[in-house]
């Protein structure tokens, strides 16, 4: 029986495992070495409980790195909407510091779940882009175009993202916002004319 997400019970057991996660992360210092058997031992439910909410650890961890870019991109656009360039530049200052944060507290180790999390990211991020580019074009254009729009621009953000993270030395992230945002704004015209 597939579980109701917007179930409290279900909120609660999801909330507990994500908190015993963050409380062994930050005790074990990588993500690689805690188990379904840890998160489920630490937050008092058995590995069954787990499995319910999560087919696998990779689940788990997607979902994890889902809900943490999502706090992010709320706390830079509060009201999650982008309303012109003063926002979309917001948006991808949001995700330049969140990768660069990211990066900087994943071991060695850790560097195998890397792709994992850069889906689930740029996946919110498609969300994001294409609900405003939704409200924006107003039937002026296709859904097929505010769809690839919304793709290519999203994988345009996050692959710059994830390369200047890789290396942030050379440039600071707003120089590179900056850079991005032209492009970005360029890619968006044919949607937001």
């Amino acid at each position: 029986m597939p579980i109701n997400a917007n179930d409290p019970r279900v909120k609660r057991t999801r909330q507990l495992l994500m908190q015993s996660f963050m409380e062994l992360l930050i005790e074990k210092k990588n993500i690689y070495s805690i188990s379904v058997q840890d998160i489920a031992g630490r937050a008092t439910v058995n590995r069954a409980t787990f499995y319910a909410h999560f087919e696998d650890k990779f689940a788990f961890l997607e979902c994890w790195m889902r809900e943490k870019f999502q706090k992010k991109l709320k706390e830079a656009l509060p009201d999650s909407s982008i309303s012109n360039m003063s926002s979309l530049r917001t948006l991808l200052l949001a995700v330049f510091d969140f990768l660069a944060r990211t990066r900087q507290y994943m071991a060695s180790e850790d560097r195998q779940f890397e792709p994992l999390f850069e889906i689930a990211m740029q996946k919110e991020l498609y969300q994001l882009l294409f609900e405003w580019l939704s409200e924006e074009a107003e039937s002026k254009v296709s859904l097929e175009i505010v769809q690839a729009t919304s793709l290519v621009t999203s994988w345009g953000i996050f692959g710059s993202a994830v390369q200047w993270s890789r290396d942030p030395q050379n440039r600071t992230a707003e120089a590179m916002v900056q850079d991005v945002l032209v492009v970005v704004a360029a890619g968006l015209a044919p949607v937001m004319t």
